[in-house]
């Protein structure tokens, strides 16, 4: 076994999941915008320091992924935000991308920016305590998209950010997510998230990437937003776990799914289906943003210094996907805090 390969697993193992906290300042702005909370550094630091001095990050989180920002602040008892997250037993992750820009080519679509000067940064993120690292391709689904240039020009990209990350002794995510936003079907999904997940194992393979010491992070297999098609958890899972054992090398020793727009509810009744009926050998949990903060988010801008009341909220969201990623939830264990 790796040290790549063992930081996988020492994130994944055991029901635990991701805490993807790596919301830009912008994106955390619009967040406490939401719920009328002032977006200033000390507030943003405040509430992420209360979710990562819960109990829940012993019991159910592996990894967190932070933002520049966050990785660099002390916490009031002043130890850094990594220092925090080690205390705890799980690593602290860096979102290195620089986001998604317009495609020259393809200019309905998006290619994400951030390798120049990467294989410097990564030294400096790695000298701040990150262990393990997040770049994300984004595609959407229409008649057109995503475009062969989209999905091959996404895919190079993840490959060589996940070459650098390895060569700097940290765990590239490889996090290629297919939008929500639009009518397709279930199938369309399953479709076009098949060929870009296979498109972006044959760039890890052209750039001698150990897929040993990577986590996936992809979608589940869902509908778009807008579409009429009905589904069920259970044809959510089938279709998810289909669309993973058909492009997915055996070498990847996990998948943390990504909520995408999911409510709480449903991205933790889905993954539960997918853990329920897994007959692969990958390890099948959660990397939410979202889908892990949202409820403790609103409760905590009701009164920024309600710590206890705030992780309450926050560890029972943990429990539950916990609980999901081991194939034991149930929508009855949700009422029971």
């Amino acid at each position: 076994m790796t040290e790549l390969n063992k930081i996988a697993l020492q994130i994944l193992s055991n029901g635990k999941g991701i805490l993807a906290a790596d919301e830009s300042t912008a994106t955390m702005t619009k967040r406490f915008d939401s719920v009328n909370v002032s977006s200033n550094e000390n507030n943003r630091l405040l509430f992420r320091e209360t979710l990562f001095s819960s109990s829940s990050m012993k019991k159910s989180i592996g990894g967190v992924i932070l933002y520049d920002e966050t990785i660099r602040q002390k916490t009031s008892t002043g130890k850094t935000i990594p220092e925090l997250i080690n205390s705890s037993g799980s690593l602290t992750g860096i979102k290195v991308d620089t986001g998604a820009k317009i495609l020259a080519g393809s200019k309905e679509e998006k290619v994400t920016e951030g390798l120049d000067g990467l294989r410097e940064r990564l030294k400096d993120y790695y000298n701040l305590g990150a262990r393990f690292t997040k770049w994300r391709g984004v595609f959407s689904i229409t008649n057109k998209y995503p475009s062969n240039l989209s999905i091959s020009t996404n895919a190079h990209a993840l490959a060589r950010y996940a070459a650098l990350v390895q060569e700097a002794g940290m765990v590239p995510i490889i996090e290629p997510e297919v939008l929500m936003d639009g009518d397709h079907s279930s199938r369309d999904c399953l479709h076009k998230t098949s060929i870009i997940i296979r498109k972006c194992y044959e760039e890890l393979e052209l750039n001698n990437v150990s897929l040993e010491g990577t986590i996936l992070k992809p979608n589940m297999i869902l509908p778009g937003v807008n579409s009429l098609e009905k589904i069920s958890n259970e044809e959510i899972a089938e279709l998810t776990l289909e669309c993973l054992r058909n492009n997915v090398p055996s070498s990847v020793p996990g998948i943390a799914f990504l909520s995408g727009g999911q409510t709480e509810i449903e991205a933790t009744a889905n993954l539960n289906e997918i853990n329920i009926r897994n007959n692969t050998d990958f390890i099948m949990t959660y990397s939410y943003g979202r889908a892990l903060q949202q409820s403790a988010l609103k409760f905590w801008s009701q009164d920024v210094n309600n710590i206890n009341g705030t992780q309450e909220i926050f560890d029972h969201r943990a429990k539950m996907c916990t609980l999901a990623a081991q194939g034991k939830w149930s929508e009855s264990l949700e009422n029971k805090k």
